[in-house]
């Protein structure tokens, strides 16, 4: 068995190679729905398909644990998903749940009452789905009170960053930035609510300025799927295989990948 990562295009490479640094003895296989990205602009319906049909397909690659290193899955798709359609010896994980747990101090399982945390004014920069989903001011209400939310849609940012544009990206990401700091002048915190993010992390952190702690998922997860592997072994089989899917062009996607990652990357045919 691996451990299989999930993303609708390369941002989830942030989480892959933040998870198989900390965890060098786990085989996983990453998945990129490359023909039908991005899928921050798609309806919910369309989300919890495709996002069911990946998930099945990693199944197929013995991934009877994945991880949704996609912020829009996660929000779309992941509770509909577990409610509805995961049978019972499977498990999918999304990518809110650590960055909730930093934010507030405290562990997922902690179903105490909310309390007050030191952060009172947040940014959130994600998807458009992402921000119309809720999902994560839905989280954070159950674990924290006197917390301010504001969130932006950054519409563009993943596309230029797929395409490897990275003038557009910047140009785009200082935009937004301005756009959120005039509904909220003064975030003490900001959450970058897309795995493709923290590629333009120095970006937003210089728009937003130095006194602005950001927060950016790959690590936050990869502590967190340590820490869920070290009370689920049985989630994982021997070796260290990375395999890497998609449904897009390989060559094209695996091109991309080696300018994302610095290094060479190969994709095959899902």
């Amino acid at each position: 068995m691996a451990v299989g990562v999930f993303d609708s295009g390369l941002g989830g490479l942030t989480v892959f190679d933040a998870v198989s640094k900390r965890l060098p003895d786990v085989p996983f296989v990453y998945f990129a729905d490359s023909a039908h990205a991005p899928y921050g602009v798609r309806t919910s319906d369309d989300i919890f398909n495709l996002t069911c049909a990946a998930v099945e397909r990693l199944w197929e690659e013995g991934c009877d644990l994945v991880i949704l290193a996609c912020n829009t899955a996660s929000a779309a798709a992941l509770k509909r998903m577990q409610e509805t359609w995961l049978p019972k010896d499977k498990r999918v994980l999304g990518v809110f749940v650590p960055m909730i747990e930093a934010l507030t101090e405290r562990k997922w399982g902690d179903n105490s009452p909310p309390r007050e945390v030191e952060v009172k004014h947040v940014a959130l920069f994600a998807t458009p789905a992402t921000v119309a989903s809720r999902a994560f001011q839905r989280e954070l209400a159950f674990r924290a009170i006197g917390v301010d939310v504001e969130a932006q849609p950054c519409g563009g940012v993943v596309d230029a960053i797929e395409a490897g544009d990275d003038i557009l990206a910047e140009a785009l990401v200082k935009s937004h930035v301005d756009a959120l700091k005039r509904r909220m002048p003064e975030p003490e915190a900001a959450i970058l609510g897309c795995t493709h993010y923290p590629l333009m992390q120095e970006t937003f952190q210089e728009a937003l300025g130095a006194h602005v702690k950001v927060y950016s998922q790959a690590n936050l997860v990869a502590e967190a799927l340590d820490d869920y592997l070290k009370r689920h072994p049985e989630m994982i089989g021997p070796g260290t295989e990375r395999k890497f899917l998609t449904t897009g062009d390989p060559a094209k996607v695996s091109n991309h990948a080696t300018r994302f990652l610095r290094r060479k990357v190969e994709f095959q045919q899902a």
